[in-house]
């Protein structure tokens, strides 16, 4: 499953090239750059949402299977897409990188090399359809 950034025509920006250590420095301070969780515009977060999400007092609906809770918010740039456990996704517009980060608990998370490889594994690529994880 691909997530489909709709919000724009222009091309995606490439990923700025991570700056190069010079050879001598100490690998403890590499592998502390090398770790630090992806940030700046061009990282994606992921948020479970394991309770119902109203929007202006509207319950949230999935439109594929009607599932009323357990969401995954991605926050890419200024936009969040919510996704269901049946992977059926769409733009929220209504929730903006302000609400997302104030939603965020713990800054620290597990990184996954792709969006598609989050989503199989916090169980939002459809494999869990139809069904609520508690």
């Amino acid at each position: 499953m691909t997530l489909v950034l709709r919000t724009t025509n222009r091309p995606a920006a490439s990923t700025p090239a991570q700056p190069v250590l010079p050879a001598g420095t100490d690998p403890l301070l590499h592998l502390a750059y090398e770790t630090q969780p992806p940030s700046g515009p061009g990282a994606t977060r992921c948020l479970s949402h394991p309770c119902e999400l109203a929007l202006r007092g509207i319950p949230v609906t999935c439109t594929a299977c009607r599932a009323r809770r357990d969401w995954l918010l991605i926050n890419h740039g200024r936009n969040v897409w919510v996704c269901c456990r049946c992977s059926n996704q769409w733009l929220e517009p209504e929730i903006s990188r302000a609400d997302f980060d104030a939603l965020i608990a713990i800054p620290e998370g597990t990184i996954y090399p792709s969006v598609e490889q989050g989503l199989a594994a916090l169980g939002f690529d459809g494999a869990f359809a139809g069904t609520y994880l508690d």
